[in-house]
């Protein structure tokens, strides 16, 4: 890089960020991030300063990262994460291994670089995920009916979204999500009306009787996001895949069995919609939906969150 690098602390405060800096060479804008200490998620022994909302080019990123860190140190923060932002509701992870399957609906892409950026700069994993394909919806489970079966006896019952009372389901999903997703890595708060936005841009995109929700008598406990790959017919291929986004259960005794039964349940009724595969995605190496979703999918991307420690 001929020029020499320049970095501006502008007002953007996206997504709540602390700060977001730009990195400059001459007049050209090479790389930008942005970053929190304030709202960051909390992991023990530890202060986090997150790093997110991340571009640069090959020859910006270990200095922009270099500065990020720097000025998280400054404020406080004895371990940066990144890429993430602001925390794991949003986007975050970068991709480390592609395989070869294309990029499916909803999945973050970026420059097959910037792992690497990350690396050159002191970064290690922090934690690691996998999206795995299920490429025969035949597979079952012998367990299944024993386990419908005791829900059935237990008044728990399953229903698809009703996109009549689209918003009503959207927080019957919150409210499960909030309890459920407490026990996940590096898991922060998220306010309702938060949530609903962020579903908002993909109302279009739901087929109902892919999200199904399970209900305790009126009580939400469980449910399952899936959604077709709409990426298939923009390359030219037919749509044949559904993407399983999300999969939570409420940590009660007496749901136990629930994720396995939703997980089959909406294979069945891809299969029966004429879908061929099931993507489970973005799972983490140590989350239960990981764990159900290796009897029927085997893993072909990996993805990876990293950090760095700040020297006081």
């Amino acid at each position: 890089m001929s020029a020499s690098l320049q970095f501006t602390e502008t007002g953007e405060r996206k997504h709540g960020a602390d700060a977001h800096w730009v990195a400059t060479a001459g007049d050209e804008k090479v790389g930008e991030c942005s970053l929190w200490w304030q709202s960051a998620p909390q992991l023990p022994g530890e202060t986090l300063g997150v790093i997110g909302h991340y571009s640069a080019n090959e020859a910006c990123g270990p200095a922009l990262l270099n500065h990020a860190c720097e000025q998280l140190r400054l404020h406080g923060c004895t371990l940066a994460v990144g890429p993430m932002d602001g925390n794991t509701w949003r986007s975050y992870r970068l991709i480390t291994e592609r395989g070869s399957e294309p990029p499916f609906f909803l999945e973050l892409d970026h420059p097959p670089a910037l792992p690497e950026q990350f690396r050159n700069s002191g970064f290690a994993p922090l934690a690691e995920y996998t999206s795995a394909l299920a490429d025969d919806l035949d597979v079952t489970d012998p367990r299944m009916a024993r386990i419908e079966h005791r829900m059935r006896e237990r008044g728990i019952m399953l229903r698809s979204m009703r996109i009549e009372s689209l918003d009503e389901d959207l927080r019957h999903i919150y409210a499960v999500s909030i309890t459920s997703f407490q026990r996940n890595f590096l898991f922060t708060p998220l306010p309702e009306s938060e949530f609903m936005e962020q579903y908002r841009p993909i109302q279009s995109c739901v087929r109902p009787e892919l999200v199904i929700l399970a209900f305790d008598g009126v009580r939400p406990v469980g449910f399952v996001f899936a959604i077709p790959d709409y990426l298939e017919p923009q390359r030219g291929a037919p749509l044949a895949t559904v993407i399983l986004k999300t999969l939570a259960v409420l940590p009660e005794p007496a749901l136990a069995g629930l994720g396995n039964l939703l997980l089959w349940h909406v294979h069945e009724v891809a299969k029966s919609l004429g879908f061929k595969r099931v993507i489970h995605a973005l799972m983490h190496e140590s989350n239960t939906s990981r764990n159900l979703s290796g009897r029927y999918a085997k893993p072909f991307r990996r993805y990876t969150l990293f950090s760095r420690k700040l020297v006081p």
